[in-house]
């Protein structure tokens, strides 16, 4: 649900909301606004991280996780009813602002959250397999949301999407909030949290304590997630918006090429998860970004090359190797820490990383592109990758 939320933000970025809340600015300058606004939420999330991972480790993490869908939901439904600049003015581009914050605010609890669930309750031997679950919501979620703006585009004109028909995705989250709260009602709370408390009071500032004893895990486990984030925002909204405004290609066609490449992900967090366990998570996160190095070479002819099947072939390789940086964070970033400070340290690892690997990736490639060429994008994303093997290399503790 959470993944579902922040995708159709992303591709309603790249498609509308430059249109249609930054009028006044020149075309090019409205999707870099857009995209600006998308990254409003990357900086949310480590304070959300900071703000549930606070009663994730001294409550439990059930009441958390309800808190935070909540919030996120919320968020993401109130965007169906905003006016457009037209309507409201400045206005408009402030409250949507505002709720892209509460959306970010709210996923800064959400992944932590449901790695701890998972990896908490894994059995011996099952930590990664476990831990890849909460991770192929992310390929789930941009098929139920790319697919939906694909639905909505051969339904509707030009006119009618821009009019009314991106609000639907929108007003539909309110299902996926309603069966999310369903389910995080029926939970329980972890084996690893009960006897975290059964040998300790909770930390009365779990962020301090974090800070204090664990800062080494904590800086090692944010770059280590630079690469994934990186990879992905450059193969979905940044392709997005350069395949339809600087290549041409219809947007319906593109929102199909990434439908069937996000089916590579999906495989490679799955092929991650069962070679961790056989390996370990830090050994799959480190080859996924050795060969990301590699890949970015690619990005530049492969999608320049005005061929659907060569734009197609780079983001399947690009996002199965996602595949093999991201699935494996599950169990990486909760193991890096002591169950009584867990939800808060993965938490902020994974979302300060979102920040530097993903939070101004669309704006910075834009940009890069537009100086230099595609090629600079991809030594972006290699620098990116190669931020993440260095990080990788001294957390040794993960190598079992």
């Amino acid at each position: 649900m959470e993944f579902y939320d922040f995708y159709i933000y992303a591709t309603a970025a790249s498609l509308v909301f430059g249109p249609l809340f930054f009028k006044d600015l020149p075309a090019d300058a409205q999707m870099l606004a857009a995209w600006a606004t998308f990254a409003i939420a990357f900086f949310a999330r480590p304070v959300g991280a900071a703000f549930f991972g606070h009663f994730g480790d001294r409550i439990g993490r059930k009441s958390t996780l309800v808190a935070s869908l909540l919030l996120m939901g919320g968020s993401t439904v109130a965007i169906a009813f905003l006016p457009t600049y037209a309507m409201a003015g400045w206005i408009a581009p402030a409250l949507l602002c505002l709720l892209r914050f509460g959306q970010g605010f709210g996923l800064g609890g959400e992944w932590g959250g449901a790695a701890l669930l998972a990896v908490e309750n894994a059995p011996p031997g099952w930590r990664a397999r476990y831990g890849m679950f909460p991770q192929l919501g992310a390929p789930v979620g941009f098929i139920a949301a790319n697919g939906f703006f694909l639905i909505l585009g051969a339904l509707l004109t030009d006119e009618q999407f821009l009019a009314w028909g991106w609000r639907i995705p929108f007003l539909a989250s309110i299902v996926l909030v309603g069966v999310g709260l369903w389910v995080r009602l029926k939970l329980t709370e972890t084996p690893a949290f009960a006897e975290a408390l059964k040998e300790a009071p909770p930390p009365r500032v779990p962020l301090g304590e974090l800070l204090r004893f664990h800062w080494r895990e904590t800086i090692g486990g944010t770059f280590a997630v630079v690469a994934c984030f990186a990879i992905f925002y450059l193969t979905t909204a940044y392709a997005l918006g350069y395949g339809t405004a600087t290549l041409r290609i219809d947007r319906e066609t593109f929102l199909g090429l990434q439908l069937g490449a996000i089916l590579f992900m999906a495989i490679g967090i799955v092929w991650a998860g069962y070679w961790s366990d056989a390996t370990s998570p830090r050994r799959v996160l480190m080859a996924g970004c050795g060969l990301t190095v590699g890949l970015s070479f690619l990005l530049a002819p492969m999608m320049d090359s005005g061929s659907l099947v060569q734009i197609w072939a780079f983001l399947s390789l690009a996002l199965v190797l996602m595949g093999l940086v991201y699935g494996p964070l599950g169990a990486f970033l909760p193991g890096l820490f002591p169950a009584r400070v867990r939800y808060t340290g993965a938490s902020m690892a994974f979302n300060i990383g979102g920040i530097l690997g993903g939070g101004l990736t669309p704006v910075i490639a834009a940009a890069l592109a537009r100086e230099g060429g595609l090629a600079y994008v991809g030594y972006y994303l290699a620098a990116a990758a190669l931020i993440s093997l260095v990080a990788l290399w001294p957390l040794q503790k993960q190598a079992n």
